[in-house]
C-alpha cells in the first residue's frame, strides 16, 4: 500500500492540497513504513483559484491508494475518488503523526472541511 501526504517541507502537512509544494509518499507493508520518497506537486496552484492541473496532480500519485491533506476543494476530492485514490482531510499537522494514525486506523477523515 502507498499513501501520499501533501507537504511543503516533508515534516508538516500542507494546509491546501492544490498549493502543496509536493507529496511525501510512503510505502507501507505489514503496518510498517518500508520506503519513503518525496515528489514535487507538478500541477500545483499558480496562486489563483482554479489554476490547478488536477490531471497532472493525480497522475503524479496514481500509484497511491490514499492521499492525506489538511484541506482541499470538493472538485479535487471528487477527482481523486473517481481515480480510485481515497482522499483524507485531516486536522493533523505532522506528516509522521498522520501516517502513524493512518497505519493504526485512527486517522479521522474530516470531509466537512472540504470547500
Amino acid at each position: 500500500m502507498k499513501i501520499a501526504v501533501a507537504s511543503d517541507d516533508k515534516v508538516n502537512i500542507s494546509h491546501h492540497f492544490g498549493k502543496a509544494i509536493g507529496f511525501s509518499v510512503f510505502e507501507i507493508k505489514d503496518g510498517k513504513i518500508i520506503h519513503e520518497e518525496y515528489r514535487e506537486n507538478i500541477g500545483k496552484n499558480k496562486g489563483e483559484c482554479g489554476t490547478c492541473d488536477h490531471g497532472a496532480m493525480i497522475n503524479n500519485i496514481k500509484d497511491c491508494d490514499s492521499v492525506i491533506s489538511y484541506g482541499m476543494g470538493q472538485k479535487i476530492f471528487n477527482d481523486l475518488t473517481n481515480n480510485n485514490i481515497k482522499a483524507i482531510v485531516t486536522e493533523e499537522n505532522s506528516v509522521k503523526e498522520a501516517v502513524d494514525k493512518f497505519i493504526h486506523e485512527t486517522l479521522k477523515n474530516r470531509t466537512d472541511k472540504l470547500h
